[in-house]
């Protein structure tokens, strides 16, 4: 699965001459309430009953470059993250991608829980 904070949108908009809606980048999970990029400090989290470990930083392709409207394409938002979200040998970097750790539910509006922080942050250039 793939989790992004509202926050990270909102900075990454910020930066951007034109504001993206969050669904051209495609997360299974988007979490309010948080500051910027607080997904990057997550190791384990809890979703509802559900607990989840956060693997690794999503790898970003071409495709958020996509207007899912009108197929128009265009540079961004993959040149503005790679000022800031950029890993060398690994690419642009924007949300997490999660595994489930047991089964059950999550619902909208589900509380998430950090259960333990990320063992070795990223170090972004």
């Amino acid at each position: 699965m793939l989790l992004i904070t509202q926050a990270s949108l909102d900075d990454l908009n910020r930066r951007l001459a034109e504001p993206l809606p969050m669904n051209r980048f495609r997360p299974n999970v988007v979490v309010s309430g948080t500051g910027p990029y607080a997904e990057d400090g997550w190791g384990l989290i809890r979703i509802g009953n559900v607990s989840f470990a956060v693997v690794k930083p999503c790898a970003r392709c071409p495709i958020t470059t996509t207007d899912q409207d009108t197929a128009e394409t265009a540079r961004e938002p993959l040149r503005t993250l790679a000022t800031y979200r950029h890993v060398r040998g690994r690419g642009v970097m924007f949300g997490q991608n999660l595994i489930h750790t047991g089964t059950g539910s999550i619902s909208v509006g589900d509380p998430v829980e950090v259960l333990e922080p990320a063992r070795a942050p990223i170090r972004f250039g």
